[in-house]
């Protein structure tokens, strides 16, 4: 019994392996994902010809011929499964519809001021039949919904113990999720980025992502895994606190990094518009090279402190993260003179994502999920 889950385990991971091997290749030949995989060929000829018999692969036609027989031309079919991310936030809603490689099909962001009442997940689900309908998808297609959520995510309670940014407490995931007719997946807004950049980003074995949006968070991704910690708070640097009796936070502490380091600390001079900021920074306005200037200086300490904890790169996401751009320059040499190890090598980066990261990794999550199991 044993040797047979044995070698039921081992066919599951090499399917697995196969086409996650055609989904990022594009297309492939049988003799191709043999000798990448390390595979004999009649196995890899054996996957491939289950993947076809469930729709996710198809054949394509032939390959240009090496000296031999034409190779036949693997594909993953794509589309024939999707999902949809949710991002939650204080003023919006942002909706994305993607497929098993992560490709955006739809985007759509809508301002809806969040109520913990029913009436507002109500009008959710109705925003989110809208954009289905409009999308003309077959929803017999979608896998299920990933909801990025700005708050603790509890997946062993199935609640949100609170957020602090929404004023909530004690929400039960198993609630939230009878406003939708899919199965539902929820994520922390932070780890869903982080999620997003690991999934389609550049290829990291492990890193810290920082996002820095209206809110302060961060979520530790390694070896293509979220680390979530004992009570799900891992990676909340938002709170961590770097200037000792400063300013208060909406937490209500002082002197977290999220006072230091939220996007509103920049838009604030540009009329709410963080867009407009920069291109003020870019033209060197003094005001706003000033502001820039003492933003870097905090960011900077909260970069190589998360650094010499994690010994990891780190990745600057969310608002700030899309906008910055050559001005992360600014930070890594902030950054880099504070480090005791002299690195040479720039352990600091932007993120792969620009819009939507949030959304856009929760419903990845559930992308991964279904993948896991082919």
């Amino acid at each position: 019994m044993d040797k047979k889950i044995t070698n039921i385990e081992v066919k599951k991971k090499n399917r697995n392996k196969v086409f996650r091997y055609i989904c990022s290749q594009g297309t492939v030949s049988n003799p191709d994902i043999a000798y990448n995989l390390k595979l004999s060929l009649p196995t890899a000829t054996q996957i491939t010809k289950e993947l076809i018999g469930k729709g996710l692969v198809e054949e394509q036609g032939e390959l240009e011929s090496t000296g031999g027989r034409r190779a036949k031309a693997l594909t993953a079919v794509v589309n024939v499964r999707m999902a949809v991310g949710l991002d939650i936030t204080k003023n919006h809603i942002t909706l994305i519809l993607t497929n098993l490689v992560g490709e955006i099909l739809r985007y759509e962001r809508i301002s809806q001021p969040y109520s913990a009442e029913d009436t507002y997940y109500q009008k959710v689900n109705e925003i989110l039949e809208a954009f289905l309908e409009e999308a003309d998808v077959d929803v017999s297609k979608i896998l299920g919904i990933g909801i990025s959520f700005p708050g603790i995510i509890d997946l062993s309670r199935k609640m949100i113990p609170y957020s602090h940014v929404l004023e909530v407490e004690e929400i039960s995931l198993d609630r939230l999720g009878k406003f939708f007719q899919y199965p539902c997946f929820f994520l922390n807004d932070a780890n869903a980025g982080a999620f997003a950049e690991g999934f389609c980003g550049e290829k990291r074995e492990r890193f810290f992502y920082l996002s820095l949006s209206n809110t302060v968070g961060g979520a530790v991704y390694s070896r293509n895994e979220l680390v979530q910690g004992s009570h799900f708070r891992c990676g909340e640097v938002g709170h961590m606190t770097i200037v000792m009796n400063g300013r208060r936070c909406y937490c209500g502490k002082e002197g977290c990094l999220d006072a230091y380091c939220a996007a509103g600390r920049l838009a604030d001079l540009a009329d709410g518009k963080l867009e407009r900021f920069f291109e003020l920074l870019d033209q060197e306005e003094e005001e706003a090279v000033s502001i820039w200037s003492a933003y870097t200086d905090y960011l900077a300490v909260a970069v190589n402190n998360i650094h010499m904890i994690l010994d990891c790169d780190v990745v600057l996401g969310g608002y700030v993260g899309n906008y910055m751009g050559t001005h992360l320059q600014d930070v890594w040499e902030k950054a880099s003179a504070r480090n005791t190890f002299e690195e040479r090598e720039s352990y600091v980066s932007v993120c792969h994502y620009k819009v939507a990261s949030a959304a856009l990794g929760a419903a990845l999550k559930v992308i991964e999920d279904f993948i896991s199991q082919i």
